[in-house]
């Protein structure tokens, strides 16, 4: 699965960075004040304009502080800004006028190999508009004058956006609007060495689990969390065959994310995620599955990609024989989204089960490469609809007519019907046990969408000459 073009907002505090986030992605996420340095975490939206889709980052403002270095501050920001983003918008406010924090980002960005794009903010009028020009100054084209608030040519911005984007890779994500002939024509992704990223909220072992693996101490450890801030690729060969390795730093909850360089870490932490194949998720069992493990976890799934969660510190964890049992069933009630998902108990510090770990995880990859012969595929889904068939919707019956895969890397399914509204989520999800059945898909997700086709009989009688009627005549 591509990993989705980042877009980076930077700018000072209060100049409507956060409202123009929400207004980008079509939905009340980031908290917006008219208070400076209201956005003390980094969140995280995907925006979609003209078929695109992509990551759209709000940021916490970059501020002159009692104390503070103000170039190495302006420095490290937009430094990550640049290093992480595929498009910058520079922010600023059409109602202040230019101040010299804006300068001191502008030259930065100015540097940056990447497109940046001047956004005037709060130009909610036309003589705010024409107030705006004096941003002209900083040396940036196109210059945008918007009303974040209002939306007053935010339609323009996105337009702006699309335009600088990445080229778009072949992808089923919009595969509503292709045709049959094109979803049988998508190419079959070749699997390279799995690229396995070792996440998990801070203080887990992931470090720990780096460097028992790789025998030495390659990666930081410490007892206090956050030491690891930029994901490192290690290249290690198991049983003869490579794998890469990407530590991450923790991924903590949105709201429990420290203001300055741990919110880039995060960022860069979520792009290792869609980079890899796999995602070994850490947590640590003298602590049981959090609210945050959660959290990591969704970030893994939303991504599409394999699972393998640890059981991390089993050795510090007081059990008897009947203890892992209990907290696989704790699990597969407290988090059913996670059944279909490979689940080790290990010690990173003693090295239990670490090459476990490491050989499921091999395993889980390739499931995310597995295809399934058309012909198998609709005896299992046409065999599973005679066991159990769809239910009737506003006295109209759904009918399903045959399946088949488009796509691996998740594994991707094309499911035709005559109406797809008609058929249920739970449905959906029965289908999906049934194929997971017979095929395991053991830790990966799996995508279903389906897809509207006429029946041969509904066809037949939509191309029959209607017999006219007396009122015709």
């Amino acid at each position: 699965m591509p990993s989705l073009p980042v877009v980076a907002i930077v700018g000072r505090p209060n100049v409507g960075k956060s409202t123009l986030f929400n207004r980008l992605i079509g939905e009340r996420v980031a908290i917006v004040e008219d208070v400076p340095g209201t956005t003390r975490d980094r969140v995280y939206g995907t925006a979609e304009w003209r078929g695109r889709e992509f990551t759209v980052v709000d940021t916490g403002g970059l501020e002159l502080e009692p104390g503070s270095e103000i170039e190495e501050r302006v420095q490290d920001q937009a430094r990550v800004a640049i290093e992480e983003a595929d498009v910058i918008l520079f922010v600023v406010d059409a109602a202040a006028g230019i101040a010299p924090l804006d300068h001191e980002v502008a030259d930065r960005l100015r540097r940056s190999p990447k497109p940046v794009l001047l956004v005037v903010n709060k130009a909610d009028n036309p003589r705010r508009e024409h107030e705006g020009a004096e941003f002209y100054a900083l040396g940036f084209d196109p210059t945008l004058t918007v009303s974040a608030q209002h939306g007053r040519n935010t339609g323009d911005l996105a337009d702006e956006i699309v335009d600088r984007l990445p080229p778009a890779a072949p992808s089923v994500q919009a595969d509503h609007e292709l045709s049959e002939e094109e979803l049988a024509e998508l190419s079959e992704t070749d699997m390279g060495p799995p690229m396995v990223a070792i996440v998990g909220r801070p203080n887990t072992g992931k470090s720990t689990f780096v460097n028992r693996v790789l025998g030495a101490d390659r990666m930081i450890v410490a007892s206090t969390p956050g030491t690891t801030r930029d994901p490192i690729d290690t290249e290690i060969v198991l049983d003869g065959e490579p794998m890469v390795l990407i530590d991450t730093a923790g991924i903590r909850r949105r709201g429990a994310i420290d203001r300055g360089i741990e919110r880039y870490s995060v960022l860069r932490s979520l792009k290792a995620i869609d980079r890899a194949d796999v995602a070994i998720v850490m947590t640590d069992g003298t602590e049981g599955y959090t609210a945050q493990d959660a959290h990591v976890v969704g970030y893994v799934l939303e991504a599409g990609k394999g699972i393998v969660l640890v059981i991390n510190k089993w050795d510090a964890v007081e059990k008897d024989e009947h203890t892992a049992d209990r907290w696989l069933k704790g699990l597969r009630r407290d988090a059913p989204y996670l059944a279909w998902a490979d689940i080790v108990f290990a010690s990173a510090l003693t090295g239990q089960r670490v090459d476990r770990i490491l050989r499921e995880a091999r395993t889980v990859a390739e499931e995310r490469y597995r295809r399934v012969p058309t012909g198998e595929l609709n005896r299992v889904v046409m065999d599973a609809v005679r066991a159990h068939p769809p239910s009737h919707v506003r006295n109209r019956l759904p009918k399903i007519f045959y399946a088949t895969q488009v796509a691996v890397g998740p594994p991707t399914f094309v499911v035709f019907a005559n109406d797809p509204s008609l058929i249920h989520f739970s449905y959906k999800r029965y289908l999906e046990n049934r194929i997971r059945e017979a095929y395991g898909f053991l830790g990966t997700p799996i995508k279903l969408i389906f897809r509207e086709r006429e029946s041969e009989d509904d066809a037949r009688r939509a191309s029959k000459p209607r017999r006219r009627s007396a009122k015709d005549r």
